[in-house]
């Protein structure tokens, strides 16, 4: 077997070993025993079936990746990249319509595969906990929005991509830098106006004591709304959630009805203390920064890997090309994507835990918070014992028993 074939075999096996291992781990470290922290949003009945909740996701997760991951296997050893592109290639398109239609192909198959497992956890898991409220019609037009805004915006965006690489091999990448930042910027300031009510209504928080507490949380602390709005997320599911959103003038936070319907003022300031939190320690900034380095630095190695004859002619694909080479860095990438997870998963937990402690300052009431952390945790059945290894590749948040810890020490302090 030629040495770069079995480079990118191995790649595909080790990002899924190392997935499935975080999860078994994951659901081997479940503890039978109600932390006494939860005793009074959990009894031992709800305790129990949180756990059972826990093991059939992983089930499931287990289940659909091993599919992947067989497909990918057989996509690969049996000449399927090498038939797809002869494939695309007898269009005698342009490069980069060849481009897109090879991503299309291959994203629709993709899709295609993880369709039944969509459904079985929407319909069959979620229902079983009371979780979903989806219908089939919605569901439906979710996906269809979904492929919309793919063409809308994801293939203008991997077309200048693909030409920029493509037309200039040494600076390409630059450019295409320029232009993934530009989209993603553009995306923050008109996604809360134009993309979020494709998928959801938001409706303007009603005047009353609770609005009038979140302007004036606000305003203590500089903090500049374009509006507080509510979000028919029971439409969907039973869950909570909070949300802020947006750049400038387009900044809001919305709320699920699901969480004013579950939670007091006391809490539901709280929760929005901690979203206010994430703006004040510039949390959002710095996220989009070092997206925006990350993404300037795969840039320039996909730049380079595009052009290493060797690994094209291991697949029979004859001259390297643009949109080939892409495919084979996120195959190689994935593995390495997953060991940089440990990194930024621990800085977004990090600044999970300084947006808590905004919260408990600013409202001077960490018991507010706290409570509203459990009642979430209750109500959507959240492993309370997760394992390190699966918080350390898959938690942008701190396990929450942690963070009800750490408030409390800063209530002491």
């Amino acid at each position: 077997m030629n040495v770069f074939l079995l480079l990118v075999i191995i790649s595909v096996i080790w990002a899924y070993c190392l997935e499935n291992v975080a999860d078994y781990l994951n659901i081997r470290h479940l503890d039978p025993v109600l932390p006494r922290e939860f005793r009074d949003v959990f009894d031992q009945e709800k305790y129990t079936r949180s756990q059972e909740y826990a093991r059939l996701q992983t089930r499931v997760r287990l289940i659909q990746s091993s599919v992947n991951c067989l497909f990918l296997l057989l996509f690969l050893l049996c000449g399927g990249l090498a038939w797809l592109d002869q494939l695309v290639r007898t269009l005698a398109l342009h490069p980069v319509w060849t481009g897109l239609i090879f991503f299309a192909v291959l994203g629709l198959a993709l899709d295609l595969l993880s369709l039944p497992f969509e459904i079985y956890t929407t319909f069959f898991l979620e229902e079983s906990f009371g979780f979903n409220r989806s219908t089939p019609a919605l569901f439906v037009k979710d996906k269809l929005k979904g492929y919309l805004l793919s063409l809308l915006i994801g293939a203008p965006l991997l077309a200048g991509v693909l030409l920029a690489l493509g037309s200039f091999p040494e600076w390409g990448w630059l450019g295409a830098w320029l232009l993934i930042t530009l989209v993603m910027l553009l995306l923050h300031a008109v996604g809360p106006n134009l993309i979020l009510p494709l998928f959801n209504t938001f409706t303007p928080l009603e005047a009353g004591d609770l609005r009038d507490k979140i302007e004036a949380l606000a305003r203590e602390n500089h903090f500049d709304l374009s509006g507080i709005f509510v979000m028919d997320g029971s439409k969907r599911s039973t869950k909570s959630n909070a949300f802020f959103t947006g750049l400038g003038r387009t900044k809001r936070i919305a709320l699920f009805d699901t969480l004013i319907k579950r939670h007091d003022a006391e809490e539901l300031l709280a929760i929005l203390a901690h979203e206010i939190g994430h703006f004040q320690h510039k949390h959002i900034l710095k996220n989009m920064l070092l997206s925006s380095v990350k993404t300037g630095i795969l840039l320039y190695l996909i730049s380079v890997l595009i052009t290493f004859e060797p690994l094209f002619a291991a697949f029979d694909l004859g001259q390297p090309k643009v949109y080939t080479g892409l495919f084979f860095f996120a195959l190689l990438y994935t593995p390495v994507s997953l060991l940089l997870s440990l990194g930024l998963n621990a800085l977004s937990r990090k600044y999970e835990y300084q947006a808590d402690a905004f919260a408990a300052k600013a409202t001077r009431n960490a018991g507010a918070l706290i409570a509203a952390l459990k009642r979430l945790s209750a109500d959507n059945l959240s492993n309370l014992t997760p394992h390190p290894l699966y918080v350390a590749l898959n938690a942008s948040h701190p396990p929450v028993l942690q963070r009800i810890r750490a408030l409390r020490q800063q209530e002491k302090a």
